[in-house]
């Protein structure tokens, strides 16, 4: 499920189209639907917001202006593993020298 910060990959006319991140999910008047902001990354960078239902939110077909679009999300990198006998890295504190 999407949600907020998320990065998505927009599709439309089932093409790839554009990246964004999910900056907003806020229920919308309409019983079901969402007030979704996009933050498309793109330059310049602007905000959209498209009211969505659940189903589209999380990657099913949804039409504007009669054209297919469809959000695919991107899941973010696995952490690597890590074994439980490694102890966690120490931080180095680097000093500040002025000249």
């Amino acid at each position: 499920m999407a949600t907020v910060n998320d990065l998505v990959l927009v599709h439309m006319n089932r093409q790839p189209a554009f990246f964004a991140r999910i900056n907003d999910i806020k229920p919308d008047v309409k019983r079901g639907w969402y007030q979704v902001e996009l933050l498309v990354l793109g330059i310049p960078l602007r905000n959209i917001t498209w009211i969505l239902e659940d189903s589209q939110i999380n990657g099913a077909e949804f039409t504007m202006g009669g054209n297919p679009v469809r959000l695919e999300l991107i899941p973010p990198k696995p952490l690597p593993p890590q074994s439980p006998t490694e102890p966690e890295p120490k931080a180095k504190v680097v000093p500040f020298k002025r000249k």
